[in-house]
């Protein structure tokens, strides 16, 4: 009993540590600690045992990961939230600890067998990782070990395997480590053998940074407006304040000859589709800019109301749409409304309309660019991000509105996400957001620009346009397939071998 309480301590440790990871304080390399704390601790456990661990690091990883969620929102979302990981964690936890029962069948003290090992590992990690991102309700594709990576010379893993290959070479290279220390008796053979394997991590980088700095073919010139507009849920803010905070940033820029005009998510906060001021208002912007102008907005059709950006051309209106696919379950709609509405009617009261999940392409023009649009959550959609490639993206813009979450460690985690998203798809990000933190990103993951948080202004850039194509845009969803599969492998003969 007391060494499974010292395992249950190891894994909330561990989980603890590799929350330090992302944003804020953002130490990347605790990456390399915190993992390898976490997915040791599932060896030579029972089924029993594989879920209580999973559970415990489940709740502290997404708890400390997500705490953002609780400061604005209150507890109930958060425990809502944390508490549905925390069950997902628990069922992905005997996957790991299966995984170690066929580790434990390999000859360790080979290369191959470490190597092997540490591949069957990450496959049982990422299968939890990725089927967590998709389920339930779109899933919560949010603090994957590779979101770790956003500020870190290893980010270009995710050129080469996609974020779900990223995570598993994290974890597959951290078990590796460990395995090698345990098995290779000779201080001077532990050395070569680390040396050998961080030799092997190191050689990947060249290869996709070079792809992604040699990318770019033109440009585009975007005037990206952050507005520094309460938009939030609750707020006290008048209809038509978020629209004049942002054209008061814009009076006040020397913004000069653009091609595009961004407003961020829900800045236009009156729909310029039933509000004839609100559309002379659209035109004057892309009249006086002479380019289009692509803002965040609601919009309705029928009984139906989506989370919508439109692109609109002075003298003709809105002349493209789209609507985000991936609005935030429970708290942008509540699913299964009259099942779940009655159990706490309070809390759900904070969920007073369900927006409808989009449809319609990801992709707008604006003049050579052909820009994929991402508004704020859609971020962490794969399949959205395969689609805009599919349609031919040569820039992506994700407008976002972080009111919400106020001072916290949201805005800068899903910038984050935005950098991972860049150096994936080798495409420059516009992350225009209503209070911060925004930046224009290049493919390479580095910043164009910057605004602080909670100020106003606007990021006025020369873009870099790429259609290159990442090795993740070719095998990224075949690897994360196969990793799947193999990741639950070990658990299918766990089942036969209980059986017989």
């Amino acid at each position: 009993m007391k060494a499974f309480v010292l395992r249950l301590v190891q894994a909330g440790f561990g989980a603890f540590i590799a929350s330090l990871a992302f944003p804020q304080p953002g130490i990347w390399p605790l990456l390399f600690v915190g993992v390898p704390l976490m997915v040791f601790a599932f060896r030579r456990v029972t089924i029993g045992q594989s879920i209580i661990l999973g559970a415990v690091t489940g709740f502290v990883y997404y708890g400390a990961a997500a705490k953002w969620v609780s400061v604005y929102l209150g507890l109930a979302p958060w425990l809502g939230l944390v508490g549905l990981q925390t069950a997902l964690f628990a069922v992905g936890g005997v996957a790991i600890g299966a995984a170690w029962r066929g580790v434990d069948t390999l000859n360790l003290h080979t290369v191959s067998g470490r190597l092997l090992g540490g591949f069957f590992v990450s496959a049982a990690w990422v299968a939890r990782e990725a089927i967590a991102a998709q389920f339930p309700w779109g899933g919560f594709g949010w603090a994957r070990v590779s979101h770790g990576l956003a500020d870190s010379p290893f980010r270009y893993l995710a050129t080469l395997f996609g974020l779900t290959g990223a995570s598993a070479v994290v974890v597959l290279v951290v078990v590796a480590y460990v395995l090698t220390w345990q098995n290779v008796s000779i201080l001077k053979g532990k050395a070569l053998h680390l040396s050998a394997i961080t030799a092997g991590l190191l050689a990947l980088l060249p290869f996709p940074y070079l792809l992604l700095t040699s990318a770019p073919s033109g440009s585009v010139r975007v005037a990206a407006v952050q507005g520094n507009s309460d938009s939030a849920l609750f707020t006290g803010a008048r209809q038509g304040d978020a629209i004049a905070k942002h054209v008061a940033a814009m009076n006040v820029a020397n913004i000069g000859t653009v091609d595009v005009v961004i407003w961020p998510e829900n800045a236009m906060d009156i729909d310029p589709l039933r509000w004839p001021e609100a559309a002379a208002l659209a035109d004057s912007i892309s009249l006086g800019t002479n380019a289009p102008f692509i803002f965040g907005t609601i919009t309705e059709k029928g009984d139906k109301t989506f989370n919508s950006v439109l692109k609109w051309q002075a003298g003709e209106g809105a002349v493209d749409q789209y609507d985000k696919v991936h609005p935030v379950p429970f708290a942008e709609y509540l699913p299964n409304r009259d099942f779940f509405y009655p159990l706490a009617p309070s809390m759900f009261d904070m969920v007073p309309r369900d927006y409808t999940l989009g449809t319609r392409d990801p992709v707008m023009t604006a003049g050579d660019a052909i820009a994929g649009i991402a508004i704020c959550y859609d971020i962490v959609d794969d399949a959205l991000f395969r689609n805009m490639l599919a349609a031919n993206a040569n820039i992506i813009f994700a407008p976002t509105n972080n009111s919400d979450f106020g001072r916290t460690d949201e805005s800068i985690q899903q910038l984050g996400i935005a950098r991972m998203r860049a150096v994936e798809t080798g495409r420059s990000v516009v992350n225009v957001s209503t209070v911060g933190v925004s930046a224009v990103i290049a493919p390479d993951g580095s910043d164009i620009d910057r605004l602080e948080p909670f100020t106003a202004g606007v990021m006025v850039a020369d873009v870099p346009l790429s259609t290159v194509v990442t090795p993740a845009s070719v095998i990224g969803l075949p690897l994360e397939w196969a990793l799947i599969v193999m990741g639950l492998v070990p658990i299918i003969g766990l089942r036969r071998k209980r059986a017989a």
